[in-house]
């Protein structure tokens, strides 16, 4: 720096900073520290400040740091000293009564100086053992900020190891804190849980295999528990076949009669505008009557068109025709004939058996809720639910189908002993599409009532997703856990940007930088924002979502024919 001796920052004298603070280490009322010696260790390195405190703002400051000090820290053997002063490195910093701990969110030079200007943010405050300086008693939030001047120091391992030591609450331990390779980092199930999490990340960032892994934790430490994952693509039922039951259109068996009347009003009508209307009151009349004929809605007495109460296709289609008959008939018979027309359609394609087969019509209620919520788990706690096979019109009225139940069943559960039930979205911008996509479907509207009252009756919402500036507002604010993977679109960036608590925003710049299977984690969660590199996942439990290889594949040939002609088989038995 221009009035700054070229030594250690710890001897230097004030000097002129850029805003007409000082720059360089004041003089402060303590024995300077002897300079280290060119074959010094790593107490050493950590023992003398990197720097200085310029400005004090109240969620981030900007420091000033010392280069000949930040490389001499460079060469140190504590990888979190060597990377001392870096973007997204921790720094600490003294105060009268312990240590700060903060971020560096970026660096810029100081051209009047030739020093290091670096913005921080706080991250949380402990006290200092006395014997050795080191932090411990770590708690997030800062009581008494620094004032300018206060020396500016490198967090070593034995700190960070203070600080992202479990509290005693309940954790799972899903990957090491980066810079370390043996300081694990550990989420809070509770915490996490109870006001929900999603996870984010581009396509090929490893992001289906870190699900699969912090679900295979919990499971692992609550194999009692309630979980149902939706999983769009058929990739999980891979991950979790020992240790969950895997449900897709072959087993799922789905009471079309579960259904209350805005998802009838999804698969049964096919008309917009007034027709709509009509055909939705001839429905709402019909439906009404449908279930009023079963015993069980007698035994009940009043019942109502959303009443999950067991009725007949053909007593539905009955219905129809009869009111189709009256000559005192609102409408012509045409929304009648639509109607007829959809629902016979339905019980013909064999696509649809899984939800309308007449074999469904008994009250099962009961069995299909306790083996999808896993109640009892059975040593099986998770339920996969692969939607890949069922037929795209149909698709989000199902997920939202389950999804009601899971809320219904909460609510009207209340007065028995709260078990909460875990509902995992994969591919959730499909589900809770933002205004600009949105199209009024049932499961943007149940999954979005979840994610906002959910956690009042015991359910947790996990989303998954790789575009989350398609998801809808106000959803990914509602998850007190986020856990970012690599993002390369700038929307995206932004939009997680806008979601996460102030104090990890240093953190998120570097999103983009970020390798596979690596993330930021920040929220309930965890005991501050850290970046962590996740586990590996043995082979059995990893998810089927690894990308083909072509040169690979292309390079052998061989067998095209019969594999043509099978696939063709498949395609139109329509997998029979």
């Amino acid at each position: 720096m221009n009035d700054m001796p070229r030594q250690p920052f710890h001897n230097a004298t004030p000097a002129s900073g850029a805003d007409g603070g000082q720059a360089a280490g004041p003089a402060m009322n303590q024995p300077p520290r002897p300079a280290p010696s060119p074959t010094s260790g790593k107490a050493d390195n950590a023992l003398g400040p990197i720097g200085v405190v310029l400005e004090i703002a109240g969620s981030g400051s900007m420091i000033a740091l010392d280069p000949q000090r930040l490389n001499e820290c460079s060469k140190d053997a504590d990888p979190s000293v060597s990377l001392a002063g870096q973007v997204g490195s921790q720094v600490k910093i003294k105060t009268n009564d312990g240590w700060l701990l903060a971020s560096v969110r970026n660096q810029k030079q100081d051209r009047r100086t030739d020093g290091i200007l670096a913005n921080i943010d706080f991250m949380g405050e402990g006290d200092e053992e006395k014997l050795t300086g080191r932090i411990h008693g770590f708690r997030r939030g800062v009581t008494r900020y620094p004032i300018p001047g206060a020396l500016v120091f490198p967090a070593t391992t034995a700190d960070l190891k203070q600080i992202y030591a479990s509290d005693g609450r309940s954790a799972i331990q899903v990957g090491t804190v980066y810079p370390t390779s043996d300081i694990r980092a550990g989420i809070y199930v509770d915490a996490m849980l109870g006001k929900h999490f999603a996870l984010l990340g581009s396509t090929g960032t490893g992001k289906s295999t870190s699900a699969a892994l912090i679900l295979h934790r919990i499971c692992e430490a609550a194999p009692n528990g309630h979980i149902l994952m939706i999983d769009p693509h058929g990739e999980y039922s891979a991950a979790f076949k020992t240790t969950g039951t895997i449900f897709d259109v072959s087993n799922l068996q789905m009471p079309y009669w579960l259904m209350n009347f805005e998802e009838h009003c999804e698969v049964f009508i096919t008309s917009s505008g007034n027709d709509k209307q009509e055909d939705s009151d001839i429905l709402a009349k019909c439906l009404l009557k449908a279930r009023s004929k079963n015993r069980l809605a007698e035994t009940i007495g009043k019942i109502t068109v959303d009443s999950p109460i067991p009725y007949l296709l053909s007593d539905l289609t009955g219905m129809i025709t009869d009111e189709m008959g009256k000559l005192d008939k609102a409408t012509s018979s045409a929304p009648f004939m639509r109607l007829k027309t959809k629902i016979d359609e339905l019980k013909a394609d064999p696509r649809y058996q899984f939800m309308f087969s007449g074999m469904l019509v008994g009250d099962t209620m009961a069995d299909f809720i306790g083996k999808i919520f896993r109640m009892p788990s059975s040593g099986k706690p998770i339920s996969i639910i692969d939607v890949s096979g069922v037929p795209s019109d149909i698709t989000s009225t199902v997920v939202a189908v389950l999804s009601r139940m899971v809320f219904d069943f909460a609510i009207w559960g209340r007065e028995e002993k709260t078990r909460p039930i875990l509902l995992v979205c994969e591919e959730a911008h499909r589900y809770v599409p933002n205004e600009k996509n949105a199209d009024g479907s049932s499961v943007g509207r149940i999954l979005s009532r979840i994610a906002k009252e959910g956690r009042k009756y015991g359910i947790s919402l996990g989303l998954i997703t790789q575009r989350p500036s398609d998801l809808a507002e106000g959803v990914l604010s509602q998850c007190g856990t986020i856990i970012s993977m690599r993002l390369n679109n700038d929307r995206d960036q932004a939009f997680v940007k806008a979601a996460m608590p102030e104090g990890a925003r240093g953190f998120l710049d570097s999103i983009p930088a970020l390798r596979n299977r690596e993330c930021i984690m920040c929220g309930e969660g965890v005991a501050i924002p850290m970046r962590v590199a996740f586990d590996n996942l043995e082979e059995v439990k990893r998810p089927a979502s690894e990308d083909p290889s072509f040169t690979e594949l292309w390079r052998g040939s061989g067998g095209e024919e019969e594999a043509v002609y099978r696939t063709v088989q498949r395609w139109r038995s329509q997998g029979k």
